[in-house]
């Protein structure tokens, strides 16, 4: 963090041309802030939130878009989804989201190894990602066996564009190494980070 400031009068000062200012920082969740979510995962809201996301993901799947809008991606070695900022989102409840999903990929039994904040300048505009890095918990697999990589590594991520939100994206990426089991499907670890949230 202590080059922020430098980059950033040098990205003031770059000659024309020069390429754009990228800045990368660690950071934590405030107490405040984890407080708050630990009391809105346990609120009617958040299940409404939940509930809405996971319906239009499986309306995406055949087809249907309906706000907030879910993008998914779908690939043999990474898979993912992505959910616009758009009602019935807003601010709080956009970055609430982002952080409940983190708790949940934690309760599958994820380690997270990383939380960070990276400020790209491309031309006229500043683009602010956050980003939270989950592997399987390491582990020595009996003699024979083979480790799991449960549903690979999971990367988290909260973008915003000149200071507005503008989606949450969550990629599930899978080892091909010999070393590993084959991960889990993906269409699990949606049904797992969702299941206590479409119940009842």
């Amino acid at each position: 963090m202590g080059n922020f400031f430098d980059d950033l009068f040098r990205n003031v000062f770059k000659p024309a041309g020069e390429s754009p200012m990228t800045v990368r920082e660690n950071f934590v969740i405030k107490e405040s802030e984890q407080a708050d979510l630990k009391e809105w995962m346990e609120s009617e809201a958040c299940e409404r939130l939940f509930a809405l996301v996971y319906k239009n993901y499986h309306f995406k799947r055949t087809g249907i878009e309906a706000p907030p809008r879910v993008h998914i991606l779908d690939s043999p070695y990474a898979n993912g989804f992505a959910v616009t900022y758009e009602e019935p989102l807003d601010m709080k409840s956009f970055s609430r989201l982002f952080l409940a999903f983190s708790q949940r990929i934690l309760a599958l039994g994820y380690e997270q190894v990383s939380l960070d904040r990276k400020f790209e300048e491309t031309a006229d505009r500043v683009k602010v990602s956050e980003k939270f890095y989950f592997k399987p918990p390491l582990q020595l697999p009996a003699e024979g066996e083979l480790i799991s990589q449960l549903y690979g590594n999971v990367a988290l991520e909260k973008v915003s564009v000149d200071n507005k939100p503008s989606f949450i994206k969550l990629l599930a990426t899978v080892y091909s190494d010999r070393l590993y089991q084959d991960a889990k499907p993906f269409d699990q670890l949606m049904d797992r980070i969702f299941e206590t949230h479409t119940n009842g």
